[in-house]
């Protein structure tokens, strides 16, 4: 009985947003009602009307309007997820949305969707790693589509003054930390994670400026404090990026971004390890870093 009544809050959660997105506009109803919101602090005393607010807010998370976008939609979900104010069919209804929104096809490189919805699988992820609702299989799943959109991810656009943040290397990150600091996560899902990092830590065709390296070590940093990986892991996976990343010859563009890019990377990771008070991690990881390092200067 109580599946069936999840069940049943579930469709009717999915029925009352199914026409929101016509009221993501600025100063529509939705839009005021989510200023409003911010405005008391995301104070919103009735639970039916905030579950119906935040999956409306869902919808607008790939609008062009920053504000709403950012300021109003995302940051709705993100404070009502902290402070534990949504319910698990809510949670789910979000989870299942912005998993599809990752894993629809990339014909449209200008949408701000697809970066958004990576960022809010780390909010939803961090409520999981607080007080478990997932299952294996859906955590499973969500390594494998954050990975993959990582991976493949070939827009690289931060910040505009007049469209705001995109940065989808820095919020797949954010969710490759979320996952990495999940101890339900496990082994295979580590690796799979590391992988799609390393895809993306000094890409050839741009230069990081929006603290993208920063946020690609902090997750590394986390999966390295987990049980997943030894000495000769990191050894290996150390050579092996430095290979990739400097490249001997003329200075080119495309090498210089790759220096650029790996530094960003190297150099907070090592002031972190270091600062790190855990002796078994800087024992398996300082030695292969410092080498790192000498290859880049």
């Amino acid at each position: 009985m109580h599946h069936l009544k999840s069940l049943l809050c579930l469709c009717l959660l999915f029925a009352v947003t199914a026409t929101a997105h016509a009221d993501c506009q600025p100063n529509s109803a939705l839009h005021n009602e989510l200023k409003a919101a911010k405005a008391d602090g995301w104070k919103l005393a009735d639970d039916d009307k905030r579950q119906q607010l935040a999956l409306s807010a869902a919808d607008c998370l790939g609008v062009s309007n920053p504000e709403l976008r950012d300021e109003l939609a995302f940051d709705a979900l993100s404070a009502w997820m902290r402070a534990e104010k949504l319910t698990v069919p809510t949670l789910t209804a979000l989870r299942i949305r912005m998993l599809n929104a990752v894993q629809a096809p990339a014909a449209e490189e200008t949408s701000f969707l697809r970066p958004f919805a990576i960022l809010t699988l780390a909010e939803l992820v961090r409520v999981d790693r607080r007080k478990p609702y997932l299952s294996a299989e859906e955590r499973i799943d969500i390594v494998n589509a954050g990975s993959h959109y990582l991976t493949n991810l070939r827009d690289y656009r931060g910040f505009d003054e007049k469209e705001g943040w995109r940065h989808g290397i820095a919020h797949s990150a954010d969710l490759m930390l979320q996952l990495a600091m999940n101890p339900a996560i496990e082994k295979p899902q580590h690796e799979t994670m590391l992988a799609a990092i390393t895809t993306q830590i000094a890409p050839s065709t741009h230069f990081y400026q929006y603290g993208e390296g920063v946020r690609l070590m902090t997750a590394v940093f986390f999966l390295a404090k987990t049980p997943s990986f030894g000495m000769r892991d990191w050894n290996m996976w150390f050579n092996k990026l430095m290979e990739n990343s400097i490249q001997p010859g003329p200075y080119t563009m495309a090498r210089l971004a790759q220096r650029h890019n790996v530094s960003a990377f190297l150099l907070p990771l090592y002031f972190s390890v270091r600062e790190n008070t855990d002796p078994a991690m800087k024992e398996n990881f300082l030695p292969a870093l410092r080498e790192a390092l000498r290859k880049v200067n």
